[in-house]
């Protein structure tokens, strides 16, 4: 138990180099989320133009996890099935062709919310596809003991692109025209491709690991869907998390359905703005993804996403009570800082627990009973904010609140799950 309140990590483990493969997959992904970020940004805003209705912006938001719940776990089995370098290519060709139809269409005039719709659905599905692969690739270039410090990475680079470069630089954007995002989006997906392809094979498939144990190359591409399904079933305690999960991703989703509407006709933002304001925001998420491993080393994986919960409850009542701007930066801040704190342990957990060759099943049914109900809560938050724009965060706060702590012997046992702590404190012995 020592170990798990060390405070400080083991020289080793501070020295180790996540390695060159790691460093293409992270760029790889950096360049996905610039041009994510750009068009995340770019898609509600141009649909600001077209209505002022919170539910129809609900609605454009909930269009982008639909995919999970109806992608999420084919996706799974495509991703443990064929060459996962080629599946993110794919993923961001599709992404890009759709960026290019909407710049297009916007261009020429033609575009509408239908449109818009139908292009944040594409970009949903080329998620399924890019994440779940970016994941379940993780594991094959790093050491187990380095996961938590490399999922810190790659939230982090997410993050600040998202946050302190593609929002502000679509928002400056989209005051210059209003497809010029857009094509911008479309070109930043081109350089992920070439990175993708350019993995080494270990990062293919999850079956060449199988290869020294005695399993045929493609034997385990073979197996169906349902034993991923099986697997998690018999976990009681992913089973668990999985559920807790689902209730906490609602609730946020639920919360987050009039954030844009918010900051514009609550707190007064202008448009042209409003990248910067979620720049300030992404300094909490930054915070969170680059200070979450240290954290999980100090006092356990447990207690640090108990706490991440609490802190999320906490601040999203506070941006339903802000009484001024910088008031409602700062708790939305501290949300994001709670919230990416969880996901490196949680990112790690599922790395650590699921075998290799059922991750990428096992993360797109995760991800399709989590992820695939954020449409259903998004539109509900948006029916909600027409009555006001801040009862959707002050409801979600209270039940993020309840929901942690009726789980509060689930979260804290997430430290005998995955032992990262030590994993790495005998790390120097490898």
């Amino acid at each position: 138990m020592s170990a798990l309140i060390d405070p400080s990590p083991p020289a080793r483990e501070r020295r180790s180099p996540l390695g060159r493969d790691f460093g293409r997959l992270w760029t790889a992904a950096a360049f996905s989320n610039l041009a994510d970020g750009l068009g995340r940004t770019a898609v509600p805003l141009i649909a600001t133009t077209l209505t002022r209705d919170p539910v129809l912006i609900a609605v454009l938001g909930a269009a982008a996890f639909l995919p999970w719940l109806v992608f999420g776990i084919p996706a799974g089995v495509i991703v443990d099935r064929f060459d996962r370098r080629r599946v993110m290519a794919l993923a961001n060709a599709l992404r890009g062709t759709a960026a290019v139809a909407l710049a297009v269409l916007t261009v020429i005039g033609a575009l509408d919310i239908a449109w818009l719709l139908v292009g944040t659905l594409v970009f949903g599905l080329g998620e399924t596809l890019f994440d779940n692969a970016t994941n379940a690739v993780i594991p094959g270039v790093v050491r187990r003991d380095q996961l938590d410090r490399a999922n810190g990475r790659i939230q982090a680079a997410q993050i600040t692109i998202d946050s302190f470069l593609s929002q502000p630089v679509a928002g400056v954007l989209f005051a210059v025209s209003l497809a010029l995002p857009l094509w911008a989006g479309a070109a930043g997906y081109l350089v992920p491709i070439a990175l993708a392809l350019a993995l080494p094979v270990v990062a293919a498939r999850a079956s060449r690991a199988s290869t020294a144990t005695g399993s045929s190359p493609g034997s385990m591409a073979r197996v169906p869907a349902r034993e991923a399904a099986q697997y998690l079933w018999r976990h009681r305690f992913l089973r668990a998390l999985v559920v807790f999960t689902s209730v906490m991703g609602c609730a946020f989703a639920f919360a987050q359905a009039p954030t844009l509407l918010y900051f514009l006709d609550v707190q007064r933002v202008p448009p042209v703005a409003i990248g910067f304001v979620t720049a300030g925001v992404g300094l909490g998420a930054l915070a969170g993804s680059l200070t979450a491993s240290r954290a999980v080393a100090r006092w356990g994986r447990g207690l640090v996403m108990w706490t991440a919960n609490i802190v999320a409850a906490i601040c999203m009542v506070g941006v339903g009570l802000a009484p001024s701007l910088p008031v409602a930066i700062l708790a939305y801040a501290g949300m994001a800082f709670a919230v990416a704190t969880w996901n490196v342990p949680w990112g790690a957990l599922r790395q650590q627990i699921i075998p290799a060759e059922l991750f990428g099943r096992t993360l797109g049914i995760i991800r399709t009973l989590t992820w695939g109900l954020f449409p259903v809560a998004t539109i509900l938050g948006g029916v909600v904010a027409t009555v006001d724009l801040r009862l959707p965060f002050l409801a979600a706060g209270v039940v993020c609140a309840a929901a942690t702590l009726a789980c509060t012997r689930l979260l804290l046992s997430a430290t005998r799950q995955g032992p990262a702590e030590s994993v790495q404190n005998s790390s120097s012995s490898i």
